[in-house]
């Protein structure tokens, strides 16, 4: 056996989660000259790419190209995909330690950021990550049942992913029949009555998340009017001065929508700085409008905070999306930081609750940081982690795990059924040609029974 760390014995390194990080990450490693990795990538969905696939909206197909990076990895001859398997459930993490000389988590942040408020329970309050699940076709999502059988929708929070739902709301749906968006979700948007889409932004509109680039997609809309209250864009010269391209370009482009004319649309979006909800507003258990407390700023050294006025209004509105955040998920028996939803970690380097490091464990992406920052901001992330990953392979003891055989047999053991990349290439060889046969980018197929199933009959 040659040296850890050569062509004869690579450092093996699992890394779990194979969206933009996971690929990042891999690729990193996959590019040094030494020490030598090779990277067994693994997956609880039968395909990969993450939020790339199932968090980008249809509508961004530009976004999505970034796969062909990915695609590149996925071909080099020390890499290999392992879709369809869930740490925790078909493999543990103590296991994959004892297969591996390292593991890298890259899980992304799945879960969402509550409110906190009254009637949050109710029939037609979402999560913004169920449903750009379920209108991107993820099979966690694909069977939630949205009812957008209303008129007006109110989006909590001023990120781009608020603006992502607000414009799949409001496009034209002819448009949106010629993306990747799920086929069940276009049949409920296309039977939508949606006049209305109201953001509601906690802060003003030069401390708004999103980018110019969203803001700008959905002012291009046709057929779709954007309002905002012109008092509400008055910034004073102090707080200007401090802002950075994106917030200022934001108030330029905010302030020719308040000054243009107001010409008659089909669909409206209303965006309500200074506004929080207190409460979502139910009748029979479903919601029936938000009551929204206008706030004020108040400076908190150089940033400032919103605090409420005192001052109330309500909405009526039948659909309500938190977009608040989203939020990190625990794996069985690796470190968790419940309040921040990030495996704790230095640079990479997994940390135990009382600091102490834990060898061979590492965290990237969302899960290491938080979920900041667009897809691109991962590719520095991964190039950080990897060589944190690196400088650590002295400490490793080469004999201590089995050969790249060994998860692969123990699969097998427990009856696991994996995807392979080459099983991946088949699917979306069918995805791409169901679409082609109905005007689409691609038909997504939704369940993974159903994935599964069709790999079968492709032998």
């Amino acid at each position: 056996m040659g040296a850890l760390g050569t062509a004869e014995r690579p450092v093996r390194v699992a890394v779990v989660g194979a969206g933009p990080a996971g690929f990042f990450v891999s690729e990193a490693l996959l590019k040094r000259a030494a020490p030598v990795f090779s990277v067994d990538l693994i997956e609880r969905l039968p395909t990969p790419f993450g939020l790339v696939r199932a968090g980008v909206a249809p509508d961004h197909q530009k976004i999505k190209s970034v796969t062909r990076t990915f695609e590149k990895t996925a071909q080099h001859g020390r890499f290999r995909f392992f879709g369809h398997v869930t740490v925790g459930k078909d493999v543990s993490h103590e296991e994959l330690l004892s297969h591996y000389d390292q593991v890298v988590y890259a899980i992304g942040s799945s879960g969402d950021r509550r409110l906190g408020i009254p009637g949050e329970e109710l029939t037609g309050c979402h999560a913004a990550t169920a449903f750009v699940g379920w209108y991107n076709g993820h099979p966690d999502f694909r069977d939630f049942p949205f009812d957008l059988g209303k008129k007006r929708a109110v989006v909590v929070g001023a990120g781009n992913v608020a603006l992502d739902i607000s414009r799949v709301l409001l496009r034209d749906r002819d448009e949106l029949a010629k993306t990747d968006i799920a086929d069940y979700a276009l049949d409920a948007l296309r039977r939508s009555p949606l006049e209305e889409v109201v953001v509601l932004a906690r802060r003003g509109p030069a401390q708004a998340a999103f980018t110019t680039g969203e803001l700008e997609d959905i002012i291009a809309l046709p057929g779709v009017a954007v309002r905002v209250d012109p008092k509400q864009l008055e910034v004073d010269e102090t707080t200007l001065a401090r802002l950075d391209a994106n917030a200022k370009r934001n108030l330029e482009v905010l302030q020719k929508v308040a000054d243009a004319p107001k010409a008659e649309a089909r669909r409206t979006l209303k965006l309500e700085f200074l506004a929080s909800p207190v409460e979502v507003l139910g009748e029979d258990g479903k919601v029936r409008g938000v009551k929204v407390e206008r706030n004020a700023l108040v400076p908190v050294g150089d940033d400032v905070k919103a605090r409420g006025t005192g001052e109330f209004f309500e909405l009526d509105a039948g659909l309500v999306f938190r977009s608040i955040g989203y939020f990190g998920q625990p794996v069985p028996g690796v470190p968790f930081d419940e309040k921040a939803g990030v495996i704790p970690n230095v640079d990479g380097r997994v940390k135990e609750r009382d600091g102490a490091t834990v060898p061979r464990v590492y965290a990237v992406g969302w899960i290491r940081r938080g979920p900041l920052g667009v897809i691109g901001t991962n590719k520095a992330d991964g190039v950080l982690v990897a060589e944190r990953v690196a400088e650590d392979v002295a400490a490793l003891v080469p004999e201590a795990r089995p050969s790249p055989g060994g998860l692969p047999r123990l699969l097998a053991e427990r009856g696991v059924k994996v995807v392979s990349y080459a099983d991946w290439l088949a699917l979306d060889r069918l995805e791409v040609e169901a679409g082609r046969q109905t005007g689409k980018v691609r038909e997504k197929i939704t369940r993974i029974e159903d994935m599964l199933n069709a790999l079968l009959r492709e032998g």
